[in-house]
C-alpha cells in the first residue's frame, strides 16, 4: 500500500464532497483513470481497469490476474461537515483462499482506502482500507500484516452478495477512532484498488460513486 497525493477531487456543493463519479472520463478509457495516478512503489500492477457504462451509471471495471493495482486521488474534505464515506461496489470474482488475516494470503476483489499522511509516508501514515474479503469475517477489525500503516475494516465477506450491486455508508470519524484511539484530523487521500498477486488468482470487481457527505 502506497499513496502518491498530487490530484484534488473537487466538491460539487457544500454538503457533499465527490472524490469519483466516473462522469467526466471517457467511456471505454482504460489504465489508471485521468485525475487519478497509479501510487505504487512495488509489485508489477497491470492496472487493468475500464470505464464502463452499467444500467445508466459510469463505472470503473476492475479486473486481477495475480497482481496488486491501486489508483490514488489527494482529496480535501472537511470531516466536520462530511463524516460519511458513501460508495457503491460490486464484486463478480473473490480471490481465491484470500484472507485478510495473513500476509501470505492478503489478497481482496475490491478495496476503498482513506489515507492519512504523515511523515516518513512509508511507516506513519494511516491508512484504513474497507474491503470485501473472501473468507475474513464481517465486521472484522483488522491490522495488516503486510503493510503496517494499513488497518482493515472488513465491509463484506465472502461469494452470498456477489454480482450484487451495493452501496456502503461509514461513518470514517469513528473509524478512526476505534482504531487509533483519538479523533481524526481531515484525510489526504483516497485509493481504490484490486489485489490478487498473493494468492495468485483472479479477481473482479466495479466501482460506482464515491462521496463524503453528510449524515
Amino acid at each position: 500500500m502506497a499513496t502518491a497525493l498530487l490530484l484534488v477531487a473537487p466538491a460539487w456543493a457544500a454538503d457533499v464532497v465527490v472524490v469519483e463519479d466516473w462522469t467526466k472520463l471517457t467511456l471505454g478509457a482504460k489504465g489508471v483513470p485521468d485525475g487519478w495516478t497509479s501510487g505504487q512503489s512495488w509489485g508489477l500492477p497491470k492496472h487493468d481497469f475500464t470505464v464502463e457504462e452499467d444500467n445508466g451509471h459510469r463505472v470503473l471495471h476492475l479486473r486481477s490476474e495475480g497482481d496488486s493495482s491501486m489508483i490514488t486521488k489527494e482529496v480535501k474534505v472537511n470531516l466536520k461537515a462530511t463524516p460519511i464515506l458513501e460508495w457503491r461496489w460490486r464484486v463478480v470474482t473473490l480471490p481465491k483462499g484470500a484472507d485478510a488475516r495473513s500476509k501470505h494470503t492478503d489478497d481482496q476483489a475490491a478495496q476503498l482506502y482513506v489515507v492519512w499522511p504523515r511523515f516518513p509516508r512509508e511507516f506513519r501514515s494511516r491508512i484504513i482500507g474497507y474491503i470485501w474479503d473472501t473468507q475474513a469475517p464481517q465486521g472484522l477489525v483488522v491490522k495488516s500484516e503486510k503493510t503496517s500503516t494499513v488497518t482493515y475494516i472488513v465491509v463484506r465477506s465472502g461469494p452470498a452478495e456477489l454480482g450484487q450491486w451495493l452501496t456502503e455508508r461509514r461513518k470514517v470519524v469513528e473509524d478512526y477512532k476505534q482504531i487509533y484511539g483519538e479523533a481524526p484530523e481531515n484525510p489526504g487521500a483516497v485509493s481504490v484498488a484490486i489485489d490478487s498477486d498473493d494468492t495468485n488468482s483472479s479477481a473482479e470487481s466495479f466501482f460506482g460513486a464515491i462521496i463524503f457527505t453528510k449524515p
